[in-house]
């Protein structure tokens, strides 16, 4: 293929827009600077380029890789693109102006009406191209994205027609590697942001409202009769405007929309996850246009309120400084070493381990010694998916991550981490690394319990699970305690003072809580019932396979709070059975030390090319 002349283009903002902007960029040969205040995607983007899937394929590495926009400083860009949310935008352009210089073009490629005299109140309309994207994609992981749809072509244009030249190189390099992207005037460019505008306020704020995809919402008539009912309202609006449209123009916007595939818009993603949307410059300018012409825009104005009123919700978002605030209290709570300051992490190597449990889900972030400097754990089967976030960005935040891992029974519906491992091999490596050798390890976890078996070198040899539902395990503990009335915390040490030596006959917890009630009736003391649970639970493990002769090591959160069966597993096995440091966390422990030994793997492999 041949390349174009080599233009330094820089892009701000690398969500899905931004990253396929920049392949193709690049794949058309020009100098592409890419900034991402995400200092843990920009150093992965670094470290691995950017990712095309699915019906683009494609992969660029990126010299430049920047954090902060005073860094395009002196690299003197031709072009420079912001393909940022709207509520971003002022901000960056703000810092961007320092860049201004007389041949610079600046590029808005953004969604809504308007949007473009967000960077022309920097840069002026005389220097200020719109771009009409329309193309959409999804980021699975920090530097790949999956490329759902292209509807050809894109356009652009200058907004007063000052840099008309500008527009068509721009135009005639993305499609010379198969973006196909038309250079227009500037009344064409309004059109088609008006155009682009309607399709996404018909389809953006009832998907994230109703929490569904573009299919699902087009699969059903209900919907679909909102989303033409919308795209009526912005067409009357647009005529208001002396923007026309062909008449068979609803049509064909239903028609665009059904192909739009089974993922979220942008706007639903945002609204899903609890951001700011840019709900003002779709629905919004609608009902705001439509007001000046005194045009009732009731479903756009419908949408528009609900998708504000579902944002305000997040706290986080709209209280000046709390986000800070929480991220602050997740340190605090979570750093091993209290006395250490923050500044010590962000400048060495750490790898992060998530064990998505099926009761709770832990963090540990480890540094290049093995040394855990921050664990945290949040409930698995909370609907508040803030909270994970919260978690995710104190971590990329305050640590210099340089690979993760995940695991549990959560593990396969993570995609933010490197790679993905079993709970088997996490446990193992996570005893292995504090405690090498031959070794059987005891993990009672919130759903099974497993028994593993390492060999000399640290390989897991073989492992056993109990074999009946959650029977023995944390959530068995945890509903059976309930049932009889007694405080989980106080179990341990209330069963320390019993002499009772029964358990219970069923593992099965209906009937487990029905022998409880029996067991109540009957007048024990809740130290006695308390060390019948632990001696049923106890005879459980016992039953499983136990190498003798080899150190055990006992993990997991059950241990953790009830260390009293540690006494009982003691004597049935005649031997001392050790609990590791921080049982609860060992998993996740583990996880981060497979990240270390995956991301040494990989600069190996790299050192030696």
């Amino acid at each position: 293929m041949k390349k174009n002349n080599k233009l330094k283009v820089g892009v701000i903002g690398l969500g899905p827009v931004g990253m396929i902007l920049a392949v193709k960029l690049h794949e058309a040969g020009c100098d592409v600077a890419l900034c991402e205040v995400n200092e843990t995607k920009a150093k992965k983007i670094k470290s691995d380029g950017l990712v095309l899937e699915n019906m683009m394929a494609a992969t660029a590495q990126f010299e430049n890789v920047f954090t902060s926009i005073s860094q395009f400083e002196g690299w003197d860009a031709d072009y420079l693109f912001f393909a940022l949310k709207s509520t971003h935008t002022a901000g960056a352009v703000k810092q961007a102006m320092a860049l201004n210089t007389e041949k610079l073009t600046v590029v808005s490629a953004q969604n809504g009406i308007e949007v473009e005299e967000l960077v022309a109140a920097g840069f002026g309309e005389s220097k200020t191209l719109r771009m009409i994207i329309n193309y959409a994609g999804n980021s699975s992981t920090p530097n790949i994205t999956k490329v759902t749809f292209f509807n050809p072509p894109n356009y652009i244009g200058s907004i007063n027609d000052a840099r008309a030249e500008q527009a068509k190189k721009i135009a005639d390099v993305l499609t010379s590697v198969g973006l196909e992207t038309k250079a227009v005037d500037s009344f064409e460019i309004v059109k088609r942001s008006w155009e682009k505008t309607i399709l996404n306020a018909a389809l953006s704020p009832l998907c994230g409202v109703g929490r569904l995809t573009m299919l699902e919402a087009m699969s059903d008539p209900d919907t679909v009769e909102l989303v033409e009912q919308i795209i009526r309202e912005g067409i009357q609006v647009a005529d208001a405007e002396k923007i026309y449209f062909p008449d068979n123009f609803t049509r064909t916007c239903l028609k665009y929309l059904k192909n739009g595939g089974d993922h979220f818009p942008s706007l639903a993603v945002d609204l899903i996850n609890n951001r700011p949307t840019e709900i003002d410059y779709l629905n919004g300018k609608i009902v705001e246009y439509g007001r000046k012409h005194y045009i009732r825009t009731s479903l756009n104005l419908s949408f528009t309120n609900m998708v504000k009123a579902m944002t305000n919700k997040n706290i986080i978002s709209r209280v000046p400084g709390a986000a800070g605030e929480v991220n602050k209290r997740i340190l605090e709570k979570g750093l091993a070493n209290k006395a250490a300051g923050v500044a010590a992490f962000k400048n060495i190597d750490c790898f992060l381990g998530i064990d998505l449990g099926s009761a709770f889900t832990k963090f540990c972030v480890m540094d290049a010694n093995g040394i855990a400097v921050f664990r945290y754990f949040l409930p698995s089967l909370s609907n508040d998916k803030q909270a994970l976030k919260n978690v995710m960005t104190t971590i990329a935040t305050n640590f210099n991550i340089k690979s993760s891992c995940a695991t549990g029974y959560g593990r396969k519906h993570f995609a933010d981490t490197d790679i993905i491992k079993t709970e088997i091999s996490c446990a193992a490596a996570a005893v292995s690394y504090l405690h090498p050798g031959e070794k059987n390890i005891i993990d009672i976890g919130g759903e099974d319990i497993k028994i593993i078996r390492c060999d000399k070198d640290n390989n897991v040899l073989n492992f056993y699970m109990n074999d009946k539902c959650a029977a023995g395990t944390g959530s068995f503990l945890a509903e059976i305690a309930e049932r009889a009335n007694i405080n989980i915390a106080e179990m341990s040490s209330m069963a320390s003072l019993s002499k009772y030596d029964k358990e219970l006959n069923s593992f099965c917890t209906v009937f487990a809580k029905t022998e409880i009630m029996n067991w109540i009736f009957d007048g024990m003391t809740n130290e006695d019932i308390s060390k019948g649970i632990y001696i049923s639970i106890a005879n459980k493990v016992a039953k499983m396979r136990l190498d003798p002769g080899i150190p055990t090591y006992m993990i997991g959160g059950v241990i953790a709070h009830h260390p009293y069966l540690q006494v009982l597993l003691n004597e049935m096995f005649k031997k001392d059975i050790l609990i590791i440091d921080s049982p609860q966390h060992a998993v996740s422990y583990g996880a981060a030390v497979l990240a270390q030994q995956n991301y040494a793997k990989q600069n190996k492999e790299t050192n030696n090319e």
